[in-house]
């Protein structure tokens, strides 16, 4: 009888170490652990077929021997706690991998994101321990909420507004709806993105656990798109690129602000989750997309009207264009994109893994 070797997939944790044995229905398993090398031996069907299948793993630090091990019709699932809380650089005492072993990308997190993992899973337990005595200590608890609760309610009825004007509007009058976007929908847009200034006031204030820098660059850089290259240019407002940049930006908030409105009173719509943290994965380059087309459309009106340019002394020359400011804008645009598009596609990871761990 041929023995073979499975395929063994690993990740890591500060405290412990899962290994995923690619062997479906296996049976006769023989898992045991002296010192620091894992023995294990099982009959099953793997990659050669209906075989016996082993492998040994001499970790790279000491463990402690109980073994936590799970099979399933699919796998083999083993967990081993580390004797030290602490990041190994690799899992094998052997500096060479062997070949059967690849890592797991189902759980595998570098470093700082395991730190971030192990600090949630702490502050979860202090959270549970001290929410009675934390709800005592703020008393102001559901005011904020009530706050947040009719902020995010009215963002999301002035959003929709918008979002079923233009919807109806594209439907009636087709690619004609381009030209009047502004004219329709300016004034609504207008009061959304001066209410959306407090995004930026709440971090500062401590009413919500997002960060202020992220806030700050998405607020004004839709200010700037929105008062500066539209409000003050007569000639922008009959562009096609209002109705994309509006239609994007409406997209977008109408599955967010609900979102929020129902964390602030414990609820959560498991569709309306996974819409939130996954149709701004498209939609958001294609709003920063849209918004560098407006402002290179608008560089040649602002060298024409030199409206805001800067006065320069005699010798230099009579002004400076708007337009140059403009330019390095979109520098820092495509930037504020990365920054941005970083952020929430942590808070989604973060989201999932939390989410994973309440299901396990």
């Amino acid at each position: 009888m041929q023995v073979l070797t499975p395929q063994v997939y690993w990740a890591q944790r500060h405290g412990e170490i899962f290994l995923r044995v690619e062997l479906s229905d296996a049976k006769n398993l023989d898992i045991s652990l002296e010192d620091k090398t894992l023995q294990f031996r099982a009959r099953g069907h793997g990659a050669k077929g209906d075989n016996e299948y082993m492998f040994s793993l001499e970790f790279l630090e000491a463990v402690r021997p109980e073994i936590n091990r799970k099979s399933t019709q699919r796998q083999v699932d083993i967990k081993v706690r580390k004797q030290e809380e602490r990041w190994w650089d690799r899992l094998t005492l052997q500096e060479k991998k062997p070949l059967f072993l690849s890592p797991d990308f189902d759980r595998w997190l570098d470093e700082s994101d395991a730190e971030m993992e192990l600090q949630a899973k702490e502050e979860e337990k202090i959270n549970k321990i001290t929410v009675e005595s934390r709800v005592r200590e703020d008393p102001y608890l559901g005011l904020k909420k009530g706050y947040l609760f009719m902020y995010n309610l009215v963002q999301f009825l002035g959003f929709s507004w918008i979002f079923v004007n233009m919807t109806v509007r594209l439907f009636i009058l087709g690619q004609d709806s381009f030209y009047d976007t502004f004219h329709t929908t300016a004034d609504m847009m207008y009061f959304c993105q001066m209410m959306a200034v407090i995004e930026v006031v709440n971090p500062l204030l401590g009413l919500v656990k997002t960060g202020f820098f992220p806030a700050m660059i998405q607020v004004a850089g839709r200010n700037v798109i929105l008062f500066v290259i539209f409000g003050s240019l007569e000639d922008m407002q009959n562009k096609s690129v209002v109705f994309f940049v509006f239609y994007l930006w409406s997209t977008i908030e109408i599955f967010r602000y609900p979102f929020y409105m129902l964390a602030c009173i414990g609820t959560e719509w498991k569709l309306l989750t996974w819409m939130r943290y996954s149709i701004w994965i498209p939609l958001y380059p294609l709003g920063v997309i849209a918004e560098a087309v407006a402002v290179i459309q608008s560089l040649p009106i602002f060298d024409e009207t030199r409206l805001f340019s800067i006065p320069l002394p005699a010798m230099l020359g009579h002004s400076l264009s708007f337009s140059y400011t403009l330019q390095i804008y979109l520098v820092l645009m495509f930037l504020g994109l990365f920054i941005n598009f970083r952020h929430l596609y942590k808070q989604r990871r973060r989201r999932y893994r939390s989410r994973k761990r309440k299901v396990n």
